[in-house]
Formats: structure tokens, C-alpha cells, sequence
């Protein structure tokens, strides 16, 4: 087969930033350089290999991975690389003291399934613990910084029993090149010393993070800083030398329990039964088939297989491929179909090892039913959420959580076809804005919905002791013919399963190769309003959809795609140009 063509559509990006460009080859990708928040993108181009292919949301990341993979190791190798070392250089993003999702094939055995490495809810949190002494949900910043929100982590455990499983070279080499950036410094990038300006305020609150994150002269430290972590190293070593059974059984997790109980202006209520009963969960990928494909991702406490897959269905009944990337029709019935399905999502769908959830909201007869609510070049008036089948059904109100973004993404293929999609988060940017043993913990229970009941009725993503908070995260395997044929995802909070259905429509059905699907300008409706991504050509479909009758809000809109096709003989790989993503391979 040959790679998708090279389109660059009409609707391409009028900000393209030309501060460095690396020639392309194999093993070679051109750096783009963004701070967190910035309107502008540079210019990528899309990179071909034949054995073995790593993208990840930074370059020192994304080298890690290639030499693992280049020295003979697997994609899971390869993935605790990256992991170790985002953790270090982006650590507003994802960690240590987070969680991921994971979805793999395995080549060997020829299966598809995912591991839930979510974090979870101390078994003393109550449903009211993000609700003021009147029951009134807090702030959320109120409820972020600080110990309240920090659930326990499931990074390092995850990727322990993946390498246990599934990894070939030896565990302590795999967190070396952490380890070294770790301790000779690394380079801060663009995109972190713009989140921590950003962030200053919060930042400045603990003596942890003003001192690793500021000079001694109370500034914000600048791009181009060399920034050491010798307590991530120790921690490293610590992990390297023990396994990743001592993250939750020895001090790492006394550290991590004394400071999120200590936090004197916030505490939270983690403790040490929390990180003795934690587990992995392996569970099955949901699928929905679309023309020659099957789009399979992670189910609940995850909404991203689910959300993407309902917007793929009901756009399916339209001929989005004869409209265009280019028709304000068709982004308005994906921006409806996406209105409807996260209606579906705020009712039904969460942690279901604690809620039911309806069986039937992939069936291809209630998709064609929500789709006929969409009418061509017309806004919708109302959405609520549908009636999917459901066998013990029971009455839920609907819930609008925050999740704002932040997050990272890996997509990673070795040699031997094994394939892994990994989305891994703290949440929101800095997490909680603790740090333990050199690495911010997570504020993953802000995830939850702040409310318990509303009309009576109780909320499914409500927080109760060890569930796991509903996430929008959408690592996605795109299979053919039994056969890994994309691998993708990205961060960005509930807009990640907008980012993630843009990149999968321009790829199938726009034919555009996988950095043009990516580079796209990203046009998001989750809740009514249409969002447009300032500085782009996205900004021309304003008047069109205004005149169809929906609001219209230009912003930034700060994608972190990561994907790479697998053809017959060849790899294809694309990184996000709004930040500093690398795809290389061999």
C-alpha cells in the first residue's frame, strides 16, 4: 500500500513559527518549539520508517524510546523509557505521580486489549469531599492545590507489570536515561517555562515547587535553563535497584502519604491501605466498526473509546468524505454529533466496577436514531442525552465535570508489530502543585463530579472510596483486517475526544496523511458553542456556523496528537506542531 497522500488543504494553518528545522529522514523528525498557551504552531513533516517507530510529546522522550527500541527492545521497553523521562522533562503534563491508560496489541498472541492504570479514590475520601460546609460544590482551583485531590497513583505500577509481561530488556537499563537527564540537568523547553509563568502563583504556595521551579531570585525559571532533579534520580535509582513494587510499599510512598496529609491549607485523606490495594486492570477494548476499520479504544472509567466511537457513528450516516474538510456543513453535523454524544456521556458513563452503564451505546441502530436528530447546515436546538439500550436501567442525572487540559501521549511500534497507544496524565497542569521524591502528584479527583445528586437523582461520575474517576483520555488502535493499522491519541482534557475524531475523520475519511490530519485546525462543539482555533483558518467557518444558529469562541486550542500508520512496508508518523512532539524511526 502507499501512504495517504500529502494534501495540504485550503484550511491549513496561517501561523507557522520557522525557529529550527531538522531535515527529514528516517530516525529523523523536524522539533517544534511552542510554551503552553501560544496561538502558533511550526510546520512538520511526515516521517517514514520501515522497522520500528516512537512518538511522544517531547524530544528527549521520544530519543529515549529510539535507542530502546533501536538496541532490540520491545514497544513496552521502549514506553518505560518515555515515561521516565516525561516525567522529568514535561512534569506538568504526566508522571510518577499519576495514572495512564494503555492500549496494545500484542503480535505475538495476536490480541487487542488495555490496561486501566487510573488512579483511585482513598478509601477515606467521602462524596462530599469536594463540596463546602453548606454542600456547595468548591471552586475548582479551591479543590486542586493542595492534598485534597490527590488520588493514588498508577503510572509506576502500570508500568511495571507491562515490563513484567511484555518487556525483554532489563528493567533498571530502561530507567537510565531518566536517571542520567535527571541528574546532569536537561534543557527546559519553550512549552515548560511558559506553563510555570503561567502557573507562578499556585507554584509559589509550597516550598517544593518554588524551589525546584523558580530561581533564587523568585523568577520563574527561562528556556534554555539547565534544571537537575537529584530526588527524581534518587527516586529512579530507588526503583531501578527494587522494582516497582517499592513505589507503593516503602518510603516513595510514606513521602507521598506525608505530604498529601500534611498540606496544612488543603489536606487530603490519601493513606498507606490506598497504595497496599491498589491494582492494574486489564479489560477489554471497545470497538465500534466503521467501513473497513475497527476503532477500538478504552471503556469506562475511561468515555474516550465510547465518546469517539459514537461521534465516528453518527457522522458515518453522513458523506463527510463528499463535503469536505473544507464545508462548514460538515464540521457542523461532527460538531452536533459530538454535542449529542456527550450528552450520553455525562449521564451514563463511569467507573462501571461501581455504576451500570447501558449496553447499547455503540449499537449501530441507536447511533442511526441519534444521527437523524442531526439536520444538515441547521444547529440543534436541544441536546439531552438518548435512551440506549439498557437491561437493568436505572435513573441518573447529568454531570458536567472539569477536566481541563493537560496530559501527554505516546504511540509507539517495534519490530516485531507490536503496537501501544498510551495516554498519561496528572490532570490538570502541575497536578495538585505537590511535589514528593521529585515528581507533582496528581489532582485526579477533581475528575469527579463536585456534586453527588442533582433533582434527586444521583450522578454516575459521583466520587465514592477506591473508584476510579471518569476520564476523557482516548489512547485508540485503529485495527484492519485483524491487523494494527493507526496508532493514536492525545492530552487535552474532555477535548481530547474532539481532538482524537478530528485526526481519525481526516485520516479516513478526508484521505489526508497522518500529520495533515494532525496540523488540521482543530473545530470543537462539546457543549453548544463552537470553539475555533485562533490564528488558523479554522476562524473563516465564524460567520457560517453563527448563521446556522450556534455560538462561536475563538481560542487556543493546544493539541498534543501523536500518531503513526502501519502499512504494509512502511511506518508513517506525525507529531502535533502546537507543541513540541517527535516521531522517530528506524
Amino acid at each position: 500500500m502507499t501512504p495517504r497522500k500529502r494534501w495540504l488543504p485550503h484550511f491549513c494553518l496561517l501561523s507557522l513559527f520557522a525557529t529550527g528545522q531538522m531535515a527529514l529522514a528516517a530516525g529523523q523528525a523536524a522539533d517544534a518549539v511552542a510554551p503552553e498557551g501560544a496561538s502558533g504552531v511550526q510546520q512538520k513533516t511526515l516521517v517514514q520508517a520501515k522497522d520500528f517507530m516512537v512518538a511522544t510529546a517531547n524530544p528527549e522522550a521520544s530519543k529515549a524510546g529510539y535507542d530502546v527500541l533501536k538496541a532490540g527492545g520491545s514497544a513496552i521497553d521502549a514506553l518505560v523509557a518515555v515515561q521516565m523521562v516525561l516525567g522529568l522533562v514535561e512534569p506538568q503534563s504526566s508522571g510518577l505521580g499519576g495514572g495512564a491508560f494503555v492500549v496494545y496489541y500484542d503480535a505475538v498472541n495476536k490480541k487487542l486489549t488495555t490496561f486501566d492504570g487510573r488512579e483511585t479514590a482513598p478509601q477515606e475520601a467521602t462524596p462530599e469531599l469536594f463540596q463546602d460546609e453548606n454542600g456547595e460544590p468548591l471552586a475548582f482551583y479551591d479543590a486542586v492545590v493542595g492534598g485534597r485531590s490527590v488520588g493514588t497513583p498508577g503510572t509506576v505500577k502500570l508500568m511495571g507489570e507491562l515490563h513484567t509481561r511484555y518487556g525483554r530488556m532489563p528493567w533498571a537499563d530502561l530507567l537510565a536515561p531518566a536517571e542520567k537527564l535527571a541528574q546532569e540537568g536537561f534543557i527546559v523547553s519553550p512549552r515548560l517555562a511558559g506553563a510555570i509563568k503561567e502557573s507562578a502563583e499556585r507554584l509559589s504556595r509550597y516550598p517544593e515547587t518554588k524551589a525546584y521551579f523558580f530561581n533564587l531570585d523568585d523568577t520563574p525559571v527561562e528556556a534554555g535553563s539547565r534544571l537537575q532533579n537529584t530526588q527524581y534520580y534518587t527516586t529512579l535509582r530507588t526503583l531501578a535497584t527494587y522494582g516497582a513494587d517499592e513505589f507503593y510499599n516503602g518510603q516513595i510512598a510514606q513521602n507521598i502519604i506525608s505530604k498529601v496529609r500534611g498540606a496544612l491549607d488543603n489536606p487530603g485523606v490519601l493513606s498507606e491501605k490506598d497504595f497496599a490495594s491498589y491494582r492494574i486492570k486489564e479489560r477489554a477494548p471497545v470497538c465500534l466498526p466503521y467501513k473497513e476499520y475497527d476503532i477500538c479504544g478504552m471503556g469506562p472509567p475511561s468515555s474516550g473509546a465510547l465518546t469517539v466511537g459514537q461521534i465516528l457513528g453518527m457522522t458515518e450516516q453522513f458523506d463527510l468524505a463528499k463535503l469536505g474538510a473544507n464545508s462548514p456543513e460538515a464540521w457542523q453535523i461532527i460538531g452536533d454529533a459530538s454535542r449529542l454524544a456527550f450528552a450520553d456521556r455525562g449521564r451514563y458513563i463511569a467507573d462501571t466496577d461501581f455504576v451500570p452503564m447501558p449496553q447499547g451505546l455503540l449499537d449501530k441502530d441507536y447511533l442511526v436514531e441519534r444521527a437523524k436528530l442531526i439536520t444538515p447546515g441547521k444547529a440543534l436546538t436541544s441536546v439531552s442525552a438518548g435512551e440506549p439500550e439498557w437491561r437493568h436501567p436505572i435513573k441518573q442525572a447529568d454531570d458536567i465535570s472539569l477536566e481541563l487540559p493537560s496530559t501527554s501521549h505516546i504511540s509507539i511500534v517495534d519490530k516485531e508489530g507490536n503496537a501501544v497507544s498510551v495516554t498519561t496524565t496528572i490532570e490538570n497542569g502541575f497536578g495538585s502543585h505537590l511535589m514528593a521524591n521529585g515528581f507533582l502528584l496528581n489532582n485526579e479527583l477533581t475528575d469527579f463530579s463536585f456534586k453527588t445528586y442533582q433533582d434527586g437523582y444521583p450522578i454516575a461520575n459521583r466520587l465514592e472510596p477506591g473508584k476510579r474517576p471518569r476520564s476523557s483520555m482516548s489512547p485508540t488502535i485503529v485495527m484492519k483486517d485483524d491487523k494494527p493499522y493507526l496508532v493514536v491519541g492525545s492530552p487535552g482534557g474532555s477535548r481530547i475526544i474532539g481532538y482524537v475524531a478530528k485526526t481519525l475523520i481526516a485520516h479516513l475519511e478526508w484521505d489526508m496523511d497522518i500529520q495533515d490530519a494532525i496540523t488540521l485546525p482543530n473545530v470543537l462543539n462539546q457543549f453548544g458553542t463552537f470553539n475555533l482555533e485562533k490564528g488558523t483558518q479554522a476562524t473563516a467557518l465564524e460567520k457560517s456556523l453563527t448563521d446556522m444558529g450556534f455560538k462561536v469562541s475563538i481560542q487556543d486550542l493546544n493539541s498534543g496528537v501523536q500518531g503513526i500508520v502501519i502499512e504494509d512496508k512502511a511506518l508513517f508518523g506525525g507529531a502535533d506542531p502546537r507543541r513540541e512532539g517527535l516521531v522517530l524511526g528506524d
